[in-house]
């Protein structure tokens, strides 16, 4: 018999917590195992570059799902979401329907402690790029690393080179820091709901104090970077969040059809309307001056939007279908091992540690493949210099 004190409350939810989840954990089995997947229907499905997943500790017949929306995520699994807010919660076997539901872990609310074990890394290979693996390398609190397989780790024969990834991808297969890529990128969630494209735009002959504040000034990419925010965590059901920044002016309908919205206040408008266009695309207004847009059939989160800064979006880089890989490098300005933002809302909570680790791996990812701090990174370590 397991004692009061001996246990501890796990409580899962969505962004705009009409669903919740609560169940209580023996301390002895924490940290939860949990594993990451890159594989791109994980991708497209949540907009985060890969999924955190581990195994909701109750029996499934005891958890009430039926306030969440199910997407058939493939033939063997539902995506149950919520369908106010978009939140990913869980995944359900729907062939061994006695199977615990995997949970994302995102979902799960800061408390202090060793809550999750990432063991290892799936898929990577659908990446191109080694996508998010990069930073999520060492990602636990006991220092252990986890392991990169190419494919599924449980079906790869032993632990051949050809199955578990090290020091992959290599440095000169990579667009790299400077390059820049010009094509399209594609932008689709998991059902194609939602299928627009982004051209980046050209800023040559722009003077630097005139380029958007996003855009760097040597190569003109866009920045992208990390987010540790509750609301962007709960948004995909992912701990780790990364945007990439884009003008709406620069986004179109992947048809060719002309109209696309050009400010955020035309795109509300569009949806608000339930113009055919725009497909699955919906939003939820996590507060009064931003939109969280997703789809509303199989969840994926897609854009942010703020009322202040009406010309742009981020975008959630999980449902780009860059060229180069999940990272998209010739596309965006990585600023690797800098700030995370929003970091001070983990304080005194396991993800906080989490962050650190994350932002030490990106650091050594960069020194690794010898690239130059970003400019947004440089300016501010400069500033604080000053402070």
């Amino acid at each position: 018999m397991v004692s009061a004190e001996d246990v501890i409350t796990q409580t899962a939810n969505c962004l705009c917590k009409a669903n919740i989840f609560t169940t209580n954990v023996p301390k002895s089995k924490l940290p939860l195992k949990g594993w990451a997947c890159h594989c791109e229907s994980c991708r497209h499905v949540t907009g985060a570059l890969c999924t955190l997943v581990t195994s909701w500790p109750e029996k499934r017949a005891s958890v009430d799902v039926s306030g969440l929306k199910a997407y058939s995520f493939s033939s063997r699994y539902d995506l149950l979401f919520c369908s106010i807010c978009s939140t990913p919660i869980f995944f359900a076997n729907k062939q061994e329907t006695d199977k615990e539901l995997g949970l994302l872990t995102g979902t799960l609310r800061n408390t202090p402690g060793d809550v999750v074990k990432i063991t290892n890394h799936i898929f990577v290979g659908d990446t191109q790029d080694g996508g998010a693996s990069m930073w999520l390398r060492k990602p636990n609190a006991d220092g252990t690393e986890a392991k990169r397989y190419r494919e599924r780790a449980e079906t790869d024969k032993g632990e051949s080179a050809e199955a578990v990834l090290s020091d992959w991808p290599p440095h000169n297969s990579l667009t790299g820091s400077e390059a820049k890529k010009e094509g399209p990128v594609p932008i689709w969630c998991k059902c194609k709901g939602v299928s627009l494209v982004w051209q980046p735009g050209s800023y040559n002959g722009i003077k630097d104090d005139e380029l958007p504040w996003f855009v760097d000034p040597a190569t003109h990419k866009a920045l992208a970077g990390f987010c540790a925010c509750e609301s962007c965590r709960l948004f995909g059901g992912v701990d780790v969040w990364n945007w990439g920044f884009a003008e709406l002016k620069d986004i179109r309908f992947a048809n060719k059809q002309p109209g696309f919205p050009a400010s955020s206040d035309a795109l509300r408008a569009l949806v608000d309307a339930k113009d055919p266009s725009i497909g699955t695309l919906t939003y939820f207004a996590s507060s009064s001056d931003a939109q969280r847009y997703f789809c509303s059939n199989c969840s994926a989160s897609v854009f942010y939007a703020s009322d202040d800064r009406t010309f742009m979006v981020d975008v959630a880089l999980g449902v780009l279908g860059a060229s180069d890989g999940a990272r998209a490098e010739g596309y965006f300005s990585w600023a690797y091992g800098g700030a995370i933002s929003h970091l001070e809302e983990n304080s005194g909570y396991w993800r906080y540690d989490l962050f650190d680790r994350v932002a030490k791996e990106g650091e050594r990812w960069r020194i690794d493949r010898n690239y130059p701090k970003n400019w947004r990174r440089l300016a501010r370590e400069k500033a604080a210099e000053k402070a």
